[in-house]
């Protein structure tokens, strides 16, 4: 059965709340039971520290639950999107409420193990300064993809390329941002990559640039005006998406025996499917042209 998005967002808003509500019991019911049993917490000394640790633990993370909802219900108020969509600042409020959580958690299992806190904590800073020395290139990538998330240069689904690598956002971690490219790989490219390189981000554009590089043999001799007429008239059934007067052939490079061409044009609707359907309807006029040499030569013979 296919389940529609808003009908999979309802359902996931539905399990989230429960969970909440589920938690809040939970926590009321350590706190009932921390201060209703004291004599027995006395006998048995591990009982205490695993209520408290709990307690400490479901306390904080409702508290950053709460303050996450507050924080996503006033962005997607404010920005008039549905719950739960999947948005940078979304996406980077969901990181830092588990990172937080996670700190929560050790610190409420030392708590349950009984380590004197300040201590733990003053020789965990020293220890955490040498391991931020060791791994400073973790942590570079950890904040620059909070900066990525919080920014609106960089989207989930946006088209990009960077360096040799282009495709869709899929994902946006605190390691690295997921690619799916045209071939449906998934290519992960770490943050510190994306902050120090050069991205071409093809959806922020209006437009979209279709281009196709080749080469022909000299030996068919034909002028770039009627090369260009021919790819022209190929793509007639696309008029509609082709910005006009955009349409251009140039030659990159004279070589001995070869002739590269570069060929480009606009196109104002991106879509996939048709332009899959336009670049294969160029190769294919391109092909011809070597077929023409042939038949050429057969019939000269």
């Amino acid at each position: 059965m296919v389940t529609d998005q808003a009908t999979y967002n309802k359902k996931k808003f539905r399990n989230e709340i429960l969970i909440f509500i589920v938690k809040l019991v939970v926590y009321f019911g350590v706190l009932y039971v921390n201060l209703t049993q004291h004599t027995y917490f006395e006998k048995y000394n591990w009982l205490g520290r695993m209520a408290n640790a709990l307690s400490l633990f479901l306390g904080a993370n409702i508290l950053i639950s709460i303050g996450w909802i507050v924080l996503i219900s006033w962005y997607l108020r404010k920005n008039r999107l549905q719950r739960l969509t999947r948005d940078n600042f979304v996406l980077g409020l969901n990181r830092i409420s588990s990172v937080l959580n996670t700190v929560v958690f050790l610190v409420a299992l030392m708590n349950f193990t009984g380590l004197n806190l300040k201590e733990t904590f003053f020789s965990l800073s020293i220890a955490a300064a040498a391991f931020a020395l060791l791994t400073k290139e973790y942590v570079a990538n950890m904040i620059n993809g909070l900066i990525i998330m919080f920014s609106d240069q960089l989207s989930l689904g946006d088209q990009i390329r960077v360096g040799e690598y282009k495709g869709k956002v899929l994902d946006i971690t605190l390691i690295n941002v997921v690619l799916q490219n045209d071939d449906d790989d998934i290519v992960l490219i770490p943050n510190s990559v994306i902050f120090s390189s050069m991205v071409l981000n093809q959806s922020k554009q209006n437009i979209k640039k279709l281009t196709i590089e080749f080469e022909l043999d000299l030996k068919y001799q034909s002028s770039p005006d009627m090369l260009e007429r021919e790819l022209k008239a190929s793509l007639r059934p696309y008029a509609s998406n082709i910005t006009e007067n955009s349409f251009s052939l140039k030659i990159l490079e004279i070589k001995k025996d070869l002739v590269h061409y570069k060929v480009q044009f606009l196109i104002p609707r991106p879509d996939k499917e048709t332009e899959r359907k336009m670049r294969r309807m160029l190769i294919n006029t391109i092909l011809s042209f070597s077929g023409r040499e042939i038949n050429e030569q057969e019939n000269a013979d």
